[in-house]
């Protein structure tokens, strides 16, 4: 026995020495396609991978920037990064210090944990690759003040599956269509998804909570937002999903609960073009639908509406009849369905009253629900005192499911 001792405590000392050295040693003496195996232990960063190869951890490996730059930095196509955790990043934002800047085609970024760090992973000029089951986590500190979990940038055709993302600033593409986000979990950050001239991007079956918003998206065309659960965006400005100046696009078949807002929207920017919404459970938020801006240029179709403080508000000009309302369900409809055909006998109308005071005073939304504009809420609907501003028109108001 004592002679296997002397063999193999030399050995493990070697390896010790190994893990302890910077990973860039072995990255340099690593040929173009291999597969790189580190041995357990902590390795030095930061790190560039330059050249083709697989660096694989199997969740044994940590690597530690030491408070300096990014900790592993990709610089070439075709490259793997897998069972890693990443730590300990440098805190410029100017230089977006994180735990992985990938620059490349056919990059595969899986199963690693990134904690620590100010920016999680960053994909500039990107495509074609795949980004899936990691945990990322940024730094303990105010949600402005941290970097993004995942940050893409003139990035093309790119797949973010299953990953565990909480405390970070935002997920931020800009100026990158065409990728698909598909069963994330994030959390307890400020904006989940922050899309910026990205069009025909896919957000589809992720859960998102406790955010201050859960999808906005700015100037890009042809966004599908379906299955997700959006959840407990509670900030004064927040939303569950918030469109401006985006025109062509489909929220179908999401839960969006408990929101200040469940959905904000403007009109198409192009009168040819429509925002769809479609299947969606909006309950519980104090604003179901928000409109903003010009009127016109929505379809909204079996949509469900439950216990919201106000289902569905509009401000601005336009005509509310350019809008589509046909089969949602109502918990305010005012009707009955006489020939059983699962559709209210007579259209469901919602128009504006004493509400109006806040909608064109945003100030007086501090007295939402206060005895005196319930009074006034009341006496308005029961005599009004100037005609009621019509919001929407639902002609076939849903019953049954």
């Amino acid at each position: 026995m004592r002679p296997l001792l002397l063999f193999v405590l030399p050995l493990l000392l070697t390896f010790e020495a190994f893990a302890n050295q910077p990973l860039q040693a072995w990255l340099d003496t690593a040929l173009p396609g291999s597969v790189l195996r580190l041995p357990p232990g902590t390795y030095r960063g930061p790190a560039i991978i330059d050249k083709p190869l697989t660096l694989e951890g199997n969740s044994k490996v940590v690597v530690d920037a030491g408070g300096q730059g990014t900790v592993l930095t990709i610089k070439a196509d075709n490259v793997t990064v897998r069972g890693l955790t990443l730590r300990n990043s440098g805190d410029s934002h100017d230089k977006l210090d994180g735990g992985i800047m990938g620059e490349g085609k056919g990059l595969l970024i899986e199963n690693n944990v990134l904690e620590d760090v100010l920016f999680g992973i960053s994909l500039h000029k990107t495509t074609d690759s795949v980004v899936r089951r990691n945990h990322i986590r940024s730094r303990a500190v105010d949600s402005a003040d941290r970097g993004d979990g995942i940050r893409l940038w003139y990035s093309t055709g790119n797949r973010f599956e299953h990953n565990d993302i909480a405390q970070i600033r935002d997920i931020t593409v800009s100026n990158s269509p065409r990728n698909r986000f598909t069963g994330n979990l994030i959390r307890d950050s400020r904006r989940a998804f922050n899309f910026l001239f990205s069009h025909r991007s896919i957000v589809e079956n992720n859960r998102l909570e406790k955010n201050s918003t859960g999808v906005i998206a700015l100037n890009s065309e042809g966004l599908i937002i379906r299955h997700n659960h959006i959840l407990h965006a509670m900030d004064a400005s927040g939303a569950g999903v918030a469109l401006k100046e985006t025109s062509a696009a489909l929220v179908l078949g999401n839960e969006i609960i408990h929101c200040a807002h469940g959905i904000m929207a403007d009109s198409p920017m192009n009168p040819l073009n429509r925002i769809v919404f479609i299947d969606n459970v909006i309950a519980h938020n104090i604003t179901g639908i928000y409109f903003y801006g010009a009127k016109g240029g929505h379809i909204a179709i079996n949509n469900t509406f439950k216990s919201n403080l106000w289902p569905v508000t509009a401000v601005g000009d336009g005509d509310p009849e350019n809008d589509v309302w046909w089969g949602n369900s109502w918990d305010n409809y005012e009707g009955f369905d006489l020939d059983g055909d699962g559709f209210g006998d007579k259209p469901h109308e919602l128009h504006a009253y004493a509400d109006r005071i806040w909608l064109e005073t945003p100030s007086a939304a501090f007295f939402r629900n206060s005895p005196v504009l319930e009074l006034l809420d009341f006496l308005e609907r029961l005599a009004p005192f100037s005609s009621p501003t019509l919001i929407l028109r639902d002609t076939a108001p849903r019953l049954r499911k």
